[in-house]
């Protein structure tokens, strides 16, 4: 077990890869765009370390990190994004349920469906439908109003489910 309390961030940062790199995959919508990101976005937590108050989610902060690298990026680029493959993008069960054919076709589907999302609603989406986020901590994490996390998430879900070929009839 680390001793330090940078042992102590650096073995939080460093449990916390997988997370960050689902939902930098889930912006840039690939693999290597993604895991370029994460790697950023951890050099400036490190070097930003003592920005970080312990107590804290760092997640959260980690998400807001990788989101203002992600928009910067995307400002100083001034492009719409690239195409997104869906075999690259990283939406994933790690294995643990889509063992079926119809299971990865579903899965891929929603791929190709959330790759169409416009970005903000992306956002939203794997924050807290794949990270599991509540929508206080998406709206911190995104520094928006919980609203706006509601009504984002909302219209994400509408727009996929005719394209996962879904009803939109009342969620329970």
């Amino acid at each position: 077990m680390p001793g330090k309390p940078d042992e102590l961030f650096r073995s939080d940062l460093v449990a916390l890869v997988p997370k960050l790199r689902r939902f930098a995959q889930s912006l840039t919508g690939n693999r290597q765009d993604g895991d370029d990101l994460v790697q950023a976005a951890c050099e400036k937590a490190l070097r930003n370390a003592a920005q970080f108050v312990p107590g804290t989610r760092m997640d959260s902060w980690m998400y807001r990190i990788i989101q203002t690298l992600w928009i910067d990026d995307r400002r100083r680029n001034r492009t719409r994004g690239t195409a997104i493959d869906p075999e690259d993008a990283y939406l994933s069960d790690e294995g643990r349920a889509a063992n079926l054919p119809e299971d990865r076709m579903m899965l891929a589907q929603t791929r190709r469906a959330m790759a169409d999302l416009p970005e903000n609603q992306r956002e939203v989406l794997a924050l807290v439908a794949i990270e599991g986020l509540s929508y206080k901590d998406a709206a911190e994490t995104l520094a928006i109003p919980v609203g706006t996390v509601m009504s984002r998430l909302s219209r994400a879900r509408e727009a996929l489910l005719p394209k996962l070929g879904l009803s939109q009839g009342r969620r329970q």
